[in-house]
């Protein structure tokens, strides 16, 4: 479900659609096909775009999914999204950019700058976060449950997070092979520098 907002962050109009036309279905289809109880749980934290009411706005047919609000102020230290997972994200679709990068201009007479300004476009962009998404591991987000729910996840299973290193020092070296000047303290900055939390102001 793609949506376009001006200030390019999430409204309560499409969070509540998000909830009754994506989230909602695919919950109860994957409960139907292994035979659970029709039972979820939507942990959400306290940002401007998830409605205090919003078990009143849920369509009929998905009123199985209960809400939890997280206390206010502790998204930072409890939420799984936080918990390395963005990072990593970040950090594997930065990875996939640069090579596609480096493939254009080694296999074409572009430049990176042509390619840049010619050929990235949004469309482009959203599509590699689509593929890049599953990049993630099933390990990286297990792990990321440990601090909010330790629980969940078997002391036999949990490994901690994938080493970053192998995927910074791949990212530096594609840069340095289309002539940039980077080291892995730029990667970091890179990641980090949208990492604030959105407000309404």
């Amino acid at each position: 479900m793609w949506r376009a907002n001006p200030k390019a962050w999430v409204t309560r109009q499409f969070f509540v659609q998000w909830v009754n036309l994506v989230f909602g279905p695919s919950v109860k289809k994957y409960l139907q096909e292994n035979n659970l109880p029709m039972q979820a749980l939507l942990v959400l934290d306290n940002a401007p775009a998830h409605p205090p009411n919003l078990e009143d706005d849920i369509l009929e047919e998905f009123k199985f999914i209960k809400v939890l609000y997280l206390p206010p102020n502790t998204t930072p230290i409890l939420q799984p999204m936080d918990q390395q997972v963005i990072s990593n994200f970040k950090k594997l679709y930065t990875k996939h950019l640069f090579r596609r990068c480096f493939e254009v201009t080694e296999n074409t007479n572009l430049t990176l700058r042509e390619y840049w300004k010619d050929n990235f476009n949004n469309v482009v962009c959203l599509k590699m976060i689509d593929q890049f998404w599953l990049s993630v591991t099933t390990r990286t987000l297990t792990s990321a449950w440990k601090k909010l729910w330790p629980e969940s996840v078997a002391e036999s299973t949990f490994e901690g997070f994938e080493p970053e290193g192998p995927v910074e020092e791949e990212i530096v070296s594609l840069g340095k092979s289309m002539g940039l000047v980077m080291d892995e303290r730029d990667v970091n900055e890179l990641v980090e520098e949208h990492s604030q939390e959105l407000t309404t102001e």
